[in-house]
């Protein structure tokens, strides 16, 4: 699962379908989501009054494939999975998106806590979606995010598991990093969030706790996701959740002193 950011892309726009978690390590990677121009707006002020679950790295003129995150990348194609919605409703979970593609289409890449996940690996704190080779864990909350304009709907947070001990240190480690979600919105106590069960994740795959392990909630990127199906626009492209834009952006440059 290591490489150059450009490596992972290519194999992506090869075929490879799988989660992006542990490749290109090191390397920041990216929700996506495109919308329309008439709601570009209700989505840069959805990002704004929502800076933990969707923090913007970069918005796209109408139309336009690439980013300024990574040269020569092309957003139809570089992900490893994409997620089609009409009328707020998932029609399509395709590996590109070249044949829906639109000129009127703004897109949004948005910071994703996979891009601390190798602070955490660098100070000791495991990893445990990484260690069992599954997606993050991903669920719905009963919080509701501030609207904008159009755009309304619950917080989506994802759940790492971290020994008991460790928990201040993966605080620490993520609050340096405000752009990629940085520190956890909670800590222990899942039905706090109303998430009744954490076995059965809205979003990704189920991971195990160890023995004194603690779940750690982070606000995720899949947040626009939920106020897609909330709020209903007429069409939007996302990436299927896990399945990210690997950027060339180095972690460290969003990482505070």
């Amino acid at each position: 699962m290591s490489g150059t950011p450009a490596e992972a892309r290519e194999r992506y726009r090869d075929g490879l379908d799988a989660p992006t978690s542990g490749w290109a390590p090191g390397f920041t990677q990216a929700n996506l989501i495109s919308l329309p121009r008439d709601w570009a707006y209700d989505m840069l002020l959805f990002g704004q009054r929502n800076p933990a679950p969707v923090p913007i790295l970069d918005v796209t003129e109408p139309g336009a494939t690439g980013t300024t995150l990574a040269a020569g990348a092309d957003l139809r194609t570089d992900l490893p999975r994409y997620r089609v919605w009409r009328g707020g409703e998932l029609v399509d979970e395709p590996i590109h998106v070249r044949d829906v593609w639109r000129d009127d289409l703004v897109s949004f890449l948005i910071g994703c806590s996979f891009s601390f996940e190798s602070a955490l690996l660098e100070a000791g704190v495991p990893v445990r979606n990484i260690e069992q080779g599954r997606n993050v864990s991903m669920y719905r909350t009963d919080i509701d995010c501030r609207a904008a304009g159009r755009l309304s709907g619950p917080l989506v947070v994802s759940m790492r598991p971290i020994p008991a001990g460790q928990v201040a240190t993966a605080v620490a480690v993520t609050a340096r990093m405000p752009q990629v979600h940085g520190a956890p919105v909670h800590v222990g106590s899942p039905e706090t969030l109303g998430i009744a069960d954490l076995s059965v994740p809205d979003f990704g795959d189920p991971v195990d706790l160890h023995d004194g392990d603690v779940p750690v909630f982070w606000a995720c990127g899949v947040t626009p996701q939920a106020a897609l199906m909330a709020s209903r626009p007429p069409f939007a492209i996302t990436h299927a959740p896990g399945h990210m834009f690997v950027t060339d952006v180095p972690d460290a440059h969003y990482r505070e002193p």
